[in-house]
């Protein structure tokens, strides 16, 4: 694991200090060495986090005749049976490397035929020398991030944005276009960044820059198809799957661990990995808790569980160092505890294995259709998704169209066009709401809708609407947004985080799995619940999803930080994006106990803080040391 930059300027005469400036900005990614090429117009950067090969495998690498370079961020967890292939066709090795297998791969095949093959997690850029063209690639499903700023001849692309403030054309201006739809997402949902003129490369596409141009095109997608299979079968599929996937993602040459929570994926995920260390996370509180539970499996499957606790006041602490390791603002109160984790398992492992991707693959989420606390309605809802769509739609329309009863809104989601409701799992301010309290500078932005429907366009003609959500789902709230803080909280604590639910296998796997083995009268991802019970004890497999829950409404509410909130709400330039009559009167009356708005009153928070360490700081890193305490 590592951080890769790199740009193309010809108008930097010395391009060394400036490539080593980039790389200390995110020298958190590879805290164990670093290495640099300068050629020309072309620079690029690369900060190590030693995990495969660990004395033979600096970057850049380069091929037998110096004629190509790579940098290369993430894992291929086939790399040794490609390697062998590469080693019979006559290429010539001088690391163990899997960073080596892709250049070589990329010689022999070019680049489309080489993304078929690998499996992993990546994103990497290939220089050649003699042509000067740039070739790079994101994985499937945008595990490790990759940017790119292309303006007025010069290009810079990178891991993280942070590095990109240190190149001197780099022009450093806040996307007003981005603040209102992220209201409502609570992450940054727009190809552009928060930065103006910075654009991710999406998951599963791969660039080339030739000449000055810049071309981005897609080699892979989630393509749902039903299989034939039994229940039985598929079960069995799932589990024979993962298997396989945690094997594949604990290859290493140094130790591995799991985070473990008390739900199903990371239950499911330790006990088929059985790991020296497993890591739970609690808060001070107790609202929420998960940690004896954790230890409970731990203690069950003969594992060592390190359980630590956070306190209030470190985590809001912690929140401008948060925000500055995320690069755009995320208001996913996950991104606390995630934090603190990897921090806690940094203290004994490099790697660690994840539960993430389980509920957009297998459909665990209860706004596919399982959010009704009425098993009756539940029950007929699962029977009216049996009907002809257009049967559904003209009942979704009368629904809709009802006096409000207890399920009415449950019935209407389980008939309609998944387009017509379904925005994805995030979903804080309505539009309306969000364009309530925003300046005016800030009114004019894509719709929800709109940005949506780039998704949903692509899989206009299912027939199964829970299809359409997850495949929104896995091009919107868990790339832009479940990933993403996972990459940024583990790599803020130079940790390699591994997610074996996202492997292209495992995905081959959940494709072909009908809605109806998923999402039914008994349970959500019922068939991976199924599954999970080969490796885990019976009452595991149940277990609801909490998702890293945060007490966050204790917090506001004690009067330490809602003075603190409200102070930062008060802030001269807060009244730059918002109306701060109408925040301040949000934060009032949540902190009176007269709305539940904390959700709002936390995303709006989260703004100010990344905006306050981005732009009014600069973009210096805030000189904190959150604690975590070890309680077992």
């Amino acid at each position: 694991m590592c951080g890769i930059v790199g740009f193309v300027d010809k108008n930097i005469a010395e391009k060394k200090p400036v490539i080593e400036s980039m790389m200390d900005a995110i020298k958190h990614r590879g805290p164990n060495s670093s290495g640099e090429l300068i050629n020309g117009n072309v620079a690029l950067g690369f900060r190590r986090l030693s995990i495969i090969d660990i004395k033979g495998g600096m970057q850049p690498i380069y091929n037998e005749d110096n004629s190509k370079a790579i940098i290369f961020n993430g894992e291929i967890y086939n790399y040794q049976i490609i390697r062998e292939e590469l080693k019979k066709g006559g290429h010539k090795f001088k690391t163990n490397t899997d960073t080596e297998v892709l250049l070589h791969g990329f010689e022999e095949w070019g680049i489309v035929e080489l993304l078929k093959k690998i499996r992993g997690m990546f994103a990497f850029v290939i220089y050649d020398l003699e042509t000067g063209d740039i070739t790079g690639a994101r994985d499937f499903f945008g595990i490790k991030p990759l940017y790119y700023y292309n303006r007025q001849g010069t290009f810079i692309f990178g891991s993280e944005i942070k590095s990109f403030l240190k190149q001197p054309n780099f022009k450093k201006e806040l996307n007003k276009a981005a603040l209102k739809p992220y209201l409502t997402f609570q992450y940054s949902a727009l190809n552009e960044t928060f930065f103006k003129n910075v654009f991710r490369i999406p998951e599963g596409h791969y660039f080339t820059y030739k000449g000055g141009k810049l071309s981005i095109k897609k080699y892979w997608d989630m393509h749902f198809k039903e299989n034939q299979l039994s229940f039985e079968e598929t079960v069995k599929e799932i589990d024979d799957s993962l298997h396989d996937s945690v094997k594949a993602h604990s290859i290493s040459d140094v130790s591995v661990g799991s985070l473990l929570s008390s739900g199903v994926d990371s239950s499911y995920i330790t006990a088929i990995l059985k790991p020296e260390h497993t890591y739970s996370i609690d808060f001070d509180t107790n609202t929420y808790e998960e940690g004896s539970a954790a230890k409970e499996l731990a203690d069950h499957l003969g594992l060592k569980n390190t359980r630590g606790i956070v306190t209030r006041d470190e985590a809001i602490k912690a929140m401008p160092l948060i925000q500055y390791y995320m690069d755009e603002p995320d208001s996913n109160p996950s991104c606390v505890p995630l934090y603190f984790l990897t921090k806690l398992a940094s203290k004994d492992v490099t790697v660690i294995l994840s539960g993430e991707g389980a509920d957009e693959l297998f459909a665990g989420y209860a706004n596919y259709g399982d959010h009704s606390k009425s098993k009756v309605i539940r029950a007929f809802a699962q029977d009216l998704k049996k009907l002809p769509k257009g049967v559904r739609y003209k009942l979704a329309h009368g629904f809709e169209r009802l006096p409000n009863f207890p399920g009415r809104l449950h019935l209407y989601e389980s008939t309609a066009k998944a387009e017509e409701f379904f925005i994805g799992e995030a979903k804080v301010f309505s539009e309306d709401e969000a364009a309530d309290i925003v300046q005016s500078d800030f009114e004019k932005a894509r719709s929800v809708k709109d940005i949506v429907m780039r998704s949903y366009r692509k899989v206009a003609n299912f027939d199964d609407e829970v299809k359409k959500m997850q495949y929104l789902d896995l091009h919107q709230f868990m790339s832009n947004d479940i990933l993403l803080k996972a990459d940024r909280m583990s790599m803020a604590n130079s940790m390699e985080l591994r997610v074996p639910f996202l492997d292209k296998e495992v995905a081959k796997v959940a494709a072909g799995i009908p809605t109806k083995y998923l999402l039914n009268k008994k349970d959500s991802k019922y068939a991976l619940r199924v599954a999970s019970k080969r490796a885990l004890p019976k009452e595991w497999a149940k277990r609801k999803k909490l998702g890293f829950p945060v007490p966050i409404r204790d917090w506001i509410r004690s009067k330490e930080v809602y003075q603190r909130f409200r102070e930062l709400f008060s802030e001269d330039f807060a009244g730059d994006f918002f109306d701060q009559d109408k925040i301040i009167e949000m934060l009032d009356e949540f902190y009176n106990n007269k709305n539940d708005d904390r959700r709002k009153i936390w995303t709006i928070y989260t703004f100010l803080i990344w905006y306050k360490v981005f732009f009014i700081d600069d973009g210096k890193k805030p000189n904190v040391d959150p604690k975590v305490k070890i309680v077992s």
